[in-house]
């Protein structure tokens, strides 16, 4: 692989990596999606090939990544407030699947709330 290029998210789903795709373009960005054809023919294999990946160049990784956080949509807890990080404090917190037992890899959404956070990468658990 061209080590110009970089991950900028990972997706198990093709169209959530395409909806980033033509967004990126829109702003400029080029873009490729590494291991789309292989989701597209074998949907089940997005935990062996690690989902599709939306690479952009090094030099445009900031520019994406700001681009890319003006569409994501940030955890909230149950009252409607974001999920803010112990560790750093940032409310940058996505919602993350550990998918360890066969039940929360076939039912995601029965897995107990953890969240992880974008900024600094700390997974923690959710509150009830």
């Amino acid at each position: 692989m061209n080590s110009r290029y970089v991950v900028l998210e990972s997706f198990e789903l093709v169209a959530d990596a395409e909806i980033l795709r033509l967004k990126l373009e829109s702003e400029g960005i080029p873009v490729f999606l590494k291991d789309a054809n292989i989701m597209q023919a074998q949907p089940f294999t997005a935990a062996a090939t690690g989902g599709v990946k939306v690479m952009v160049e090094k030099e445009d990784f900031l520019r994406a990544n700001a681009v890319y956080d003006g569409l994501r949509r940030f955890a909230l807890d149950k009252h409607g407030n974001p999920v803010v990080c112990p560790n750093c404090k940032a409310a940058r917190s996505e919602r993350h699947f550990m998918r360890k037992t066969l039940r929360d890899k076939l039912f995601p959404f029965l897995e107990p709330p953890k969240y992880r956070c974008t900024q600094c990468g700390m997974i923690t658990k959710g509150h009830s």
